[in-house]
């Protein structure tokens, strides 16, 4: 991989310094993934079966989904604010800057003597003295499976774990960042161990009553533009109050958005406590991050996301026109519209 301008080592180089370490603190973002936990999990068990110490933190205190629970060593996970002391090497997966990082575990790299990220992620700049990031990777368990292999230890749990971080972030296959590579690292999971079949069952057909209902007013709102091209819909605290829902009953509604005909954005717009947060789907080569950081957000150019400080109503008018703004001047690498 050419080094971008976020990286300044090679895999082969944080290999050599995890190697070196006794105690090492791995974390993610916040609101975690299945590709940072999968990322987390895969490498911390890489680094126990090495005889080292290896601690996975949540950039803060709150629930794991239900559908990743499963996810070998989950279990142990803790808020970064329970952790106490500096390890040897601090490692941030699947995480750009710092703010994404969370208070708690910023604080954790910064008493680092040593620290690294991996990542799939492009960033402005660094946050830790090592960084391996590779914007063209599917997922971020991806280059936790090559280090995994690096380090000799890609094993049936590394697998799994690693398996579902790059079925979740490549949407079982289908999103445009699936390259034959995604495929080739996947059958190398499978023959390690990785089971397709149960980690599909606990991800993807695990939904809950609450999300079905969910589902079920996001349809029902629907609002759509430029020709069919875009949809966009959403939900309110009051909502998840009445049907008895968590955010995680959400998170596959964009993608029931995406898969109507003739959409090439979709959006999902979700009340939280301190805002909208808005989530961004593209089905063609439409680069939906440019709508992310416009609204303050950022992202990858086929998922992005953002967070809006206002009332629901003024969020959706501001996506729509956002939206009907892209398509209408074309974005990098899409046609405009007529």
């Amino acid at each position: 991989m050419a080094l971008t301008p976020q990286s300044n080592t090679t895999l082969q180089a944080i290999a050599d310094v995890l190697r070196g370490a006794d105690e090492v603190v791995l974390a993610g973002h916040v609101s975690p993934d299945g590709d940072c936990l999968g990322s987390q999990l895969a490498l911390a068990a890489v680094l126990r079966s090495m005889g080292k110490r290896a601690v996975c933190v949540l950039a803060k205190d709150e629930p794991i989904d239900a559908n990743l629970r499963f996810l070998p060593g989950a279990a142990e996970l803790a808020p970064a604010s329970s952790y106490e002391g500096a390890p040897d090497v601090f490692v941030a997966v699947d995480v750009p800057n710092a703010d994404r990082l969370g208070e708690a575990a910023a604080s954790i790299l910064k008493c680092s003597p040593a620290s690294v990220t991996i990542d799939h992620h492009a960033a402005p700049q660094r946050m830790t003295e090592l960084a391996y990031v590779d914007p063209d990777s599917p997922s971020t368990t991806m280059l936790v499976w090559e280090l995994a292999r690096e380090l000799g230890c890609a094993d049936c749990l590394v697998a799994t774990c690693c398996y579902t971080g790059l079925v979740t972030d490549t949407g079982r296959f289908q999103y445009q960042n699936t390259r034959v590579g995604a495929f080739e690292a996947a059958a190398e999971m499978v023959l390690a161990g990785a089971d397709p079949s149960a980690v599909a069952t606990a991800v993807f057909q695990n939904r809950s009553h609450a999300s079905m209902r969910l589902e079920a007013l996001v349809l029902d709102r629907m609002l759509f533009g430029a020709d069919g091209q875009l949809v966009l819909s959403w939900l309110t605290l009051q909502d998840f109050e009445t049907v008895g829902a968590v955010k995680a009953d959400a998170e596959p509604l964009v993608n029931s958005l995406r898969m109507l005909s003739g959409v090439r954005i979709a959006c999902m717009l979700r009340e939280q406590a301190d805002g909208i947060r808005g989530s961004l789907r593209a089905k063609d080569d439409t680069d939906v991050s440019v709508i992310a950081r416009a609204l303050g957000g950022g992202g990858h150019k086929a998922a992005a996301g953002f967070t809006l400080t206002c009332a629901m109503d003024e969020a959706v008018g501001k996506v729509a026109a956002a939206l009907e703004g892209i398509l209408a001047v074309g974005s990098p690498g899409s046609e405009p519209r007529a």
